[in-house]
C-alpha cells in the first residue's frame, strides 16, 4: 500500500498521467478484445481541443486587458482618475 501511495505521489509532482484501476482494466479489455479507437475518435478529440483553447486565449485575452486597466487605475493619482470619470460622464 506504501509502495502505491509514494509512486503517486512521484507521479503527481512530476506531472506524469496516474494509472488508475478503471484506465487499467480498460486497456486490459482493449487489448484482449482488440479494441482500436478510430482516427475519427481523435479527430473530433483534436477538434474539440482546438475549439477550446482557442476560448481560453480568448479570454486570457480579455482578463489581462481588464488587469491593465485595474493597474492603470490603482497606480494613477486619484484626481486624474477623477478627471476621467468626469470626462465619461460628460459624453
Amino acid at each position: 500500500m506504501a509502495r502505491g501511495a509514494f509512486t503517486t505521489w512521484v507521479k503527481a509532482k512530476h506531472g506524469l498521467p496516474l494509472d488508475d484501476r478503471q484506465s487499467r482494466r480498460e486497456r486490459r479489455w482493449q487489448e484482449r478484445s482488440g479494441y482500436q479507437p478510430n482516427d475519427l475518435d481523435a479527430e473530433r478529440q483534436v477538434r474539440l481541443l482546438s475549439d477550446e483553447n482557442e476560448k481560453l486565449v480568448g479570454k486570457i485575452g480579455r482578463l489581462e486587458e481588464r488587469l491593465a486597466v485595474l493597474e492603470r487605475i490603482a497606480t494613477d493619482p486619484a484626481e486624474r482618475t477623477a478627471r476621467e470619470i468626469d470626462a465619461l460622464r460628460d459624453r
